[in-house]
């Protein structure tokens, strides 16, 4: 699954070096050349990256300071386009990373190499893994058989028949295809319908989990078939 990012810039001179940049680490760039717009995208759509050009597209600033409030967008990796004006008040307004103008092949690649981290993180805390696994929820003293449909970071969707038990939700079970020991954790419904459907939301996960968890899902994210990163140094001489 190829990382995902939005670029706001009426800049062409940037907009090309980004977006052949970004095509050498196999990130998938989408371009939008006002400040409204923008807003209106980042208020639907989910990026692994934001990239706004600050200093010269009107309004640029403010919606850098609003991304932070967006729901979907708020803990993306964030990239500041300046041309020396306002380096330390993007930082403030919630810049990741900043690149100054006039824009190089070999400081972008830089930059976007130190942000893929960030990136892919923020990527494997959204992806939904579609997966049927047993499921055992404990209500109290009464227990309910389930099948997860998909699995992410925060929680799971699961299909159970019949009615859930009264009581809260106190803990839930499951293990991992090829995992060898089952997991137990704390969880809420965070919504349920009338077919037979809920959503889980994992509580006060262990490290451990956590830690498992996230490498299991990394390995089922898909990857591009060649891994162009390598060639980034490459890419960055030319």
């Amino acid at each position: 699954m190829a990382l995902q990012a939005l670029l706001l810039s009426r800049d062409s001179d940037s907009i090309g070096i980004l977006r052949h940049a970004l095509e050498r680490l196999s990130i998938e760039l989408e371009v939008c050349r006002g400040a409204r717009s923008g807003n209106e995208i980042l208020s639907s759509e989910k990026f692994d990256a934001v990239i706004i050009d600050c200093d010269d597209l009107q309004g640029g600033l403010e919606v850098l300071q609003s991304l932070r409030k967006t729901a979907s967008n708020r803990n993306c990796a964030a990239f500041a386009l300046l041309n020396g004006t306002t380096t330390r008040r993007a930082f403030d307004l919630g810049a990741s990373f900043v690149l100054q103008k006039p824009l190089t092949p070999l400081n972008t690649i830089r930059c976007f190499s130190a942000g893929l981290g960030l990136m892919e993180r923020e990527q494997r805390r959204y992806f939904r893994y579609p997966l049927a696994m047993a499921v055992d929820l404990h209500f109290g003293t009464s227990k309910l058989e389930a099948t997860s449909t998909n699995l992410s970071e925060g929680g799971m969707a699961i299909r159970f028949r019949g009615r859930l038990p009264r009581g809260g939700l106190s803990k839930i079970q499951f293990t991992l295809p090829a995992a060898d020991k089952a997991i137990e954790c704390k969880a809420e419904l965070a919504w349920v319908d009338g077919g037979g459907w809920a959503g889980l939301r994992f509580l006060e996960v262990s490290r451990k989990f956590r830690r498992d968890l996230e490498d299991w899902l990394d390995r089922q994210i898909p990857r591009p078939e060649e891994d162009t990163r390598h060639g980034a140094a490459e890419a960055s001489s030319r």
